[in-house]
C-alpha cells in the first residue's frame, strides 16, 4: 500500500513547514494524476494513523484528482481522457497520445490562524 509511505512523507513536510512557521497545521491539500492515483479511503486512514500522537492529529486532508489529458492525432485537440470511452471527444479518433500525467503533489498546508 504506498498511501503509507505518501502520508508518512506529507506527514514530516507539513511537520517541518510546522516548525518553521510555529503554527499548528490544520488542513492540507494534496494532488495526483491517473497514473499516480490514490485510493482516498486508504490514503485517508494512513495519514490519520500517522498524524496520531502529533501536533497533525485531527486536521483535515484533502485529494484532488487531476483528469489524465490525451492529445488527438488526427485533428490535434487536447481532451480529458475517459476510459469508459477511450476515443477523442472532438472527432472520435482512436488514436491518440497521453500527456504528462499530474505528479503527486502536496499543494497547500492550512495554518490555524493566530489572531483568534
Amino acid at each position: 500500500m504506498h498511501e503509507t509511505a505518501v502520508a508518512e512523507s506529507i506527514l514530516q513536510t507539513i511537520l517541518q513547514h510546522a516548525e518553521e512557521t510555529g503554527a499548528k497545521p490544520t488542513g492540507a491539500i494534496i494532488s495526483c494524476g491517473q497514473f499516480n492515483a490514490l485510493n482516498d479511503e486508504c490514503m485517508q486512514f494512513a495519514f490519520e494513523a500517522a498524524a496520531g500522537g502529533t501536533i497533525c492529529e485531527g486536521m483535515n486532508l484533502t485529494i484532488k484528482h487531476i483528469p489524465l489529458q490525451a492529445k488527438c492525432k488526427q485533428c490535434r485537440v487536447t481532451f480529458e481522457f475517459n476510459i469508459y470511452s477511450p476515443v477523442c471527444s472532438q472527432c472520435e479518433s482512436a488514436e491518440y497520445d497521453f500527456e504528462s500525467d499530474a505528479p503527486l503533489l502536496l499543494e497547500t498546508i492550512e495554518f490555524e490562524d493566530e489572531t483568534q
